[in-house]
This record gives structure tokens, sequence and C-alpha cells, in this order.
């Protein structure tokens, strides 16, 4: 999919493109390539002169190779992670921009929730996008943005969940499910935590560069002062799931040990009966209660009491509790 976006009294807008004329009479700021196919790749090398490399978004680069400059083709090639904060399956998505002359270049598989925000808000704010450099800058700081509004919710889900573990006698089902969403939340704040590392990576990166404006180069280290406070953030939940973790481990752990107690002050109640029967199983000739008529219903009377006597004991001392 060929997405291409021009500039019209300061806003941005999107312009269809489904054949190279179009594209042609089109003085584009954005092009933003969603799975593209060979047919609009060749739109795009016969329109700019830009040919895509078919290794674009390697996942195996090295950072050398994930940004860098090409200064006798005035290229300068960046590859970002940016999170999709998917319920079922979050994930971070590779993209790729490619900065050739005063156009910039994107490059990915899936549509990204930040690339969205980012035409709404575009749309809406005139003058928020001036050139292709603003283009990424405000992609990096949408990005920032979502990441923010994600660790909000990590938060609230987290407390939701402390709220279902922590509250009296929790239940091994009610633990199970603790541990679900907990994992969930620790995997989701995990990718934001590498997600704000790759994008720290990528403005240094712009800084170094020397393609900033000086108002750019301030817009860029603010952005980076945005994602050292999601760091400390990302911390301070780190350390409250390990608690809901060893909370719940705990209570699932008490339980077990519940039912362990229950065995072992059963296995104890029954052993006065076994003695009992064992004593009155015996084949001697001589025992007082051989020839006693009650001798049966007083050796079954003596085994009951035997159980229930070590039973009324415990749960005096409180260890049936």
């Amino acid at each position: 999919m060929l997405n291409v976006f021009t500039l019209k009294n300061g806003r941005l807008v999107q312009q269809e493109v489904d054949n190279p004329q179009t594209l042609a009479g089109l003085q584009p700021v954005w092009v933003d390539l969603e799975s593209a196919d060979p047919r609009e790749l060749g739109w795009i090398e016969a329109r700019f002169g830009l040919v895509i490399p078919t290794d674009v978004l390697d996942q195996d680069l090295e950072e050398s190779a994930r940004f860098y400059e090409e200064e006798d083709q005035n290229q300068l090639h960046l590859r970002s992670d940016f999170l999709i904060s998917d319920e079922e399956r979050p994930r971070n998505e590779r993209v790729a921009f490619i900065i050739y002359g005063s156009v910039l270049f994107s490059i990915h598989t899936h549509d990204l929730t930040v690339f969205r925000l980012l035409r709404l808000r575009a749309r809406r704010m005139p003058g928020l996008i001036e050139n292709a450099t603003d283009v990424l800058l405000a992609l990096y700081l949408t990005d920032a943005e979502y990441s923010a509004d994600t660790l909000e919710g990590i938060y609230d889900d987290l407390e939701v969940i402390g709220a279902h573990i922590l509250k009296p006698r929790p239940s091994d089902q009610d633990a199970s499910e603790a541990l679900t969403g907990i994992a969930l939340q620790e995997d989701l704040n995990g990718r934001i935590r590498r997600n704000v590392m790759d994008t720290r990576r990528a403005l240094s990166f712009l800084l170094r560069s020397r393609h900033l404006s000086a108002e750019q180069s301030q817009e860029a280290r603010q952005i980076l002062r945005d994602l050292d406070s999601l760091d400390g953030h990302t911390a301070f939940l780190f350390d409250k799931i390990n608690f809901l973790m060893d909370a719940t481990v705990g209570f699932i752990n008490i339980n077990q040990n519940k039912v362990i107690k229950i065995f072992s002050v059963a296995s104890v109640a029954m052993l006065p009966p076994t003695l009992i029967a064992s004593i009155y199983g015996m084949n001697f000739k001589v025992m007082p209660e051989l020839d006693w008529s009650l001798g049966y219903p007083f050796a079954l009377a003596l085994m009951v009491l035997s159980v229930i006597a070590p039973f009324w004991f415990f749960r005096k001392k409180g260890w049936l509790e």
C-alpha cells in the first residue's frame, strides 16, 4: 500500500495514488509504504530515483547498519522499532526510514497506531509539519506519548490484578488468573522499555548527524527528556510486577500448604484407631474382651473417639485454620 502525504495550508494531506502518473504530479513530504509490492517500489524508483534495499527491514542489523548516512547520495537511513500494544499479541514493529532529498520514506509491514495518530493530529493542527524531518520527529514524539499512555494502562491493569489477588482468602483460580495477567503486563512493559531505548538511539543519531535545525534539535532533546521519564516509570512498574508476582506465588504456596496440612492432620488422626484395631486384631487366647458381649461395639466406639479427640485438639489449637 502506497500512502503519499503533501502539505496544504500547513496541514498534512493524504493523497490517493493508484498509478505512476498520479505520483508524478505530486510533491510529497512523506511517502509511507506499508507492505509495498514490487510494482509500487518501481514507481518510487522511477519518480524519485530511490532504490529501496530488499533487506531494509532485516531484524539482525548491527547498530552501524541501522543508523547511517550516505553523503554522496544525500540519504539518511534509520531503522526503528514502534510499539503495537495489541491486547492479544503486543509486539514491536520494525520500521525503516529514509530521508532522501526533501522526502521522508517509511517502510513497514503492518499498520501502526503511531502513524494513524500522527496523521490525525497533523490534519487538525496546522503548522505542525513543515518538512520531512519534522514528520520523523513528530513520529518519535507520538511514539513516546503512545508508550506513556500504554504505561498508564499497564498501571491500571495491575491495580485491578492487585485488588483481585490481595483480597482475603484468594483461591487457586484467582491466583492462576492473576499470574496470567501479570505475565502479559510484564511482557508489554518490557517491550515499551525496548521501544524507548531504540527511540533514544535514533534521536541521538539524528542529533549527531547535524541534519536538524536549531529548533528541531531542541525538540529532539525534549523528546529524549520525555523518554528518560518513561524509563523511570517502567522501572517502577517492574517493581510492582515483581511484588504482585511474589504475592501471587506466596498465596499459591499457602493454599497448597493448607491442603498438605489437612492430609497431615488426617493421617495423624488415623493413627490411634489403627493402633486400637491392631491390638484387638491380635490372636491371643487370653484377652479380657474376647468373651465380653459388648467388646466389639466398645472397640468401634474407642476408635471413633480416638479420631474425634485429635481433631478437637487441633481445632482448639487453631491448627486447622
